[in-house]
């Protein structure tokens, strides 16, 4: 079975939530224009200051999504 990992991408600051919402919204747009899979994203928020939204994909496909999109961090999912 394939380890899951999640990538992260941070947002501060008062729009934070508004802003890591947003950013989901990207995520799934490129992985339907790319037709690759994904087991979930959505959003974490730490407290109404930091928000993250992550992407949590198969461990053989996340070069593909660190490589295109940049994240700033990544943890097993």
């Amino acid at each position: 079975m394939s380890r899951k990992i999640k990538l992260l991408w941070d947002f501060r600051g008062p729009d934070a939530l508004e802003t890591a919402k947003h950013h989901t919204l990207h995520l799934k747009e490129f992985s339907t224009l790319e037709n690759l899979n994904y087991h979930q994203i959505d959003i974490q928020e730490k407290n109404p200051m930091l928000v993250a939204a992550f992407i949590t994909v198969d461990e053989k496909d996340m070069k593909i999504f660190r490589d295109a999109l940049k994240p700033q961090r990544g943890e097993l999912g």
